[in-house]
């Protein structure tokens, strides 16, 4: 059973049976290898064996920045993964490794599936994105009530925005929370990267409501970052 590629490369978020969501990054350098390494995931694992049938599916995404490849891999357990993390390194790593020599490999975080998931514009809910603006943000310590809470936080603003359910080009959103409870993931899918920009423009010109003030400044969030990829490779078992 090898592995096989679907057409709008990106994850199916809330796939049955997901108990675990490791979410990693690549360093590769320039956009020439971006491409490269993708191109070298295909090729490695649709010409094998799918490793472990307790992995779900396999995303890559393509940073906007030509540096880097996020990974997001759905798993039935954290154990399932661990099993396998203990034996990971295998002739798929090595060819991608021969075809794009130097790639830099951060230890991934594990994620819960979707805490919570918002719908954007009701229009466009569905719709392939073209971009995912991942949001990424880093507590000063382990507290599950407090990941939770600024999810929440983050909801209590959108109700409170009359415009939160019809911005334009914004399709969905879906809130990770990282198992050891000192990290939230935002996975923010929008129709094309002018779209984000242009939504990004328009709340460089409008004032900040208490709601969303409250969401930026939470106690105990030690830092956050925002990177853009464009979704690039999925892969699951072939049936």
């Amino acid at each position: 059973m090898n592995a096989v590629a679907h057409p709008d490369a990106r994850p199916e978020i809330h796939r049955p049976g997901v108990e675990a969501v490791l979410v990693s990054t690549w360093s590769v350098g320039t956009a020439e290898r971006q491409r490269a390494a993708v191109e070298a995931v295909r090729k490695a694992w649709e010409s094998r064996e799918w490793p472990d049938p307790r992995l779900l599916g396999y995303t890559v995404y393509c940073g906007t920045d030509g540096d880097t490849l996020l990974h997001y891999a759905q798993w039935a357990t954290q154990e399932a993964y661990d099993d396998f993390a203990r034996t990971r390194r295998d002739d798929r790593d090595a060819e991608i490794d021969a075809a794009v020599p130097g790639i830099e490999r951060v230890e991934p975080y594990r994620y819960a599936p979707p805490y919570r998931t918002a719908v954007l514009n009701e229009e466009s809910a569905g719709a392939v994105p073209g971009l995912v603006a991942a949001v990424e943000v880093e507590f000063d310590g382990p507290d599950t009530g407090r990941q939770r809470a600024w999810v929440d936080s983050v909801f209590t603003a959108l109700a409170q925005d009359e415009g939160s359910q019809r911005i334009p080009g914004a399709i969905g959103a879906q809130f990770h929370l990282s198992v050891d409870g000192a990290r939230a993931l935002d996975l923010a899918e929008w129709e094309s990267e002018q779209a984000h920009t242009a939504w990004l423009m328009s709340l460089a010109t409008s004032p900040v409501g208490e709601a969303w003030a409250a969401v930026a400044n939470y106690p105990g969030i030690a830092g956050s970052r925002v990177r853009k990829y464009t979704p690039a490779l999925s892969l699951s078992a072939g049936v």
